[in-house]
């Protein structure tokens, strides 16, 4: 197995994200050993980089199943995608709809690069079943079933194309939401799929979506997630979630360097080349082209659509007792244990009666991995704090971590099964809308809110929180604690009654 990330390439990433877990990184080596094979080129270290976080695997798994790339034009991102995909369709018989703006052009184009590689080798050649060059039409598939389209997103891209393991959005920097909600449904059965955004500085009044993908990998908890980015500007998120971007020297040559691998690897122009195009470009041109830096976020992305629970409602229901407060909830509290499914990531959550008159929830404890949360669970139940219930899910991944270590330590653990939390969901969701339930104020909540999003479940118009949308732990076992805390006290009231 093979986990040594390329960390300490050069130049370095202005952002890096790493996808989380314990990840095997086998399969991306083998994919660049294919790829530089077949294609007589060699991967630039940066290059080798975005193939390891496009290709890290936990279990079995994509560890990320969104990857997105920013990195100034000619610097062979190209490249870097095509080795994923070369190994997708020759060894995984991937189905893969790879999307161009609307450049049809630039669709054949990278279809014939595609072509090129396979086409070149008597041994890829035969395995060649199909291939159609036409307008709109691009396609090549081989006898392993393997199969890649390449669409443009303006014309309806993915028309009749309804199953697929891997969408690349290429030119991301022109994708809109609408483009992504009639793209991404056709990857909803598969049970590993993956997308990878690569794109340029983002564009003033265009790349709100590709503005998104950007402050996820500035957020503290994005999820299964993985982003590499070469850039000049420094950028970040402040306290209120807002983004600030810091004034970019474009004069300062070495900033130049920074942001464009391939003068490092002596491929293209290189300094000569931006030294021309400096003369040539206004210096805002020269940065956004050159330099990776960005355009202001456009309103739509700085104030974006949460999809669940609009943010105001969200934040109408936020406590206003500060949240390094101790004893904002009094008397027995419900715990609930919430792993993600490829136990990357897990959270302890709290529910209990506020001291404002309402139901509050909160998360207790969060972090990376599993080996902590039994004995931090053991802490919990064993302190002043008396605990009614702990919750989790009898077929879900915390049943794998604490089960059977819950039973030796005579510890109770009480069951939400899949129906329970699509009941309790639809309960918490109804709660929120009329300001009945608080929560304490915790970025990591806000952060899995913001981006969470619905899936229906049985016929009753029940729905639960898709997971799909990353880590989302960080709401979901508030809500399966908040569950808890009404049952035990639906149990208490009928006790009471007896």
């Amino acid at each position: 197995m093979s986990t040594s990330w390329l960390r300490d390439v050069q130049p370095s990433p202005g952002l890096l994200v790493l996808p989380p877990g314990a990840v095997d990184l086998a399969e991306a080596d083998a994919a660049v050993e294919l790829w530089e094979h077949y294609s007589g080129k060699t991967l630039d270290p940066d290059q080798r980089l975005v193939v390891q976080v496009m290709m890290a695997e936990v279990d079995g798994r994509w560890a990320a199943s969104t990857t997105g790339r920013e990195k100034p034009r000619q610097n062979g991102k190209g490249d870097e995608v095509e080795v994923v995909e070369l190994w997708g369709l020759v060894q995984r018989a991937e189905a893969i709809l790879h999307t161009i703006h609307d450049a049809v052009l630039l669709a054949s184009q990278t279809q014939q690069r595609m072509l090129g590689v396979l086409e070149g080798h008597a041994d890829l050649r035969r395995r060649i079943k199909k291939k159609w060059q036409g307008t709109g039409q691009q396609m090549i598939e081989l006898r392993n079933g393997g199969i890649i389209w390449y669409r443009t997103r303006t014309g309806g891209g993915g028309r009749g194309i309804d199953y697929v393991d891997r969408l690349v959005v290429d030119e991301a920097q022109h994708a809109t939401d609408e483009h992504i909600a009639a793209l991404s449904p056709t990857m909803l059965a598969n049970p590993n799929p993956q997308m990878n955004a690569m794109g340029t500085a983002g564009l003033d009044g265009y790349s709100a979506w590709w503005w998104g993908i950007r402050k996820r990998a500035l957020s503290p908890d994005p999820g299964r997630f993985g982003y590499v980015g070469h850039t000049a500007e420094a950028v970040y998120l402040d306290e209120a979630g807002q983004v600030v971007q810091e004034p970019v020297k474009v004069t300062d040559r070495k900033l130049w360097a920074m942001a464009n691998p391939a003068i490092a690897a002596g491929r293209g122009g290189g300094m000569e080349f931006l030294e021309e195009q400096f003369r040539r470009l206004s210096p805002e041109s020269f940065g956004r082209e050159h330099l990776g830096v960005w355009d202001p976020p456009p309103p739509e992305a700085e104030h974006e659509t949460w999809l669940v629970w609009p943010k105001a409602t969200w934040m109408d229901c936020r406590s206003k007792i500060p949240a390094d407060r101790a004893g904002w909830l009094e008397g027995e509290v419900s715990l609930a244990v919430e792993v993600a499914p490829d136990f990357s990531a897990a959270t302890i959550a709290v529910a209990g009666d506020s001291i404002e008159g309402k139901p509050g929830i909160g998360v207790v404890a969060r972090g990376n991995g599993t080996a902590w949360v039994f004995p931090e669970l053991v802490a919990l139940v064993g302190g002043e704090r008396p605990v009614a219930r702990v919750v989790r899910d009898p077929k879900g991944p915390a049943a794998a971590v604490l089960d059977d270590r819950c039973a030796a330590a005579g510890i109770e653990l009480f069951d939400c099964q899949v129906g329970d939390l699509a009941m309790a969901t639809g309960e918490f969701s109804t709660a929120i809308a009329a300001g009945e339930v608080l929560h304490r104020e915790a970025p990591e909540i806000d952060e899995a809110v913001s981006r969470a999003t619905k899936r229906s479940w049985g016929s009753g118009g029940l729905w639960l929180l898709d997971r799909r949308a990353g880590d989302l732990t960080a709401i979901t076992a508030p809500i399966m604690a908040f569950w808890g805390h009404r049952q035990a006290a639906e149990v208490s009231v009928v006790d009471s009654c007896w």
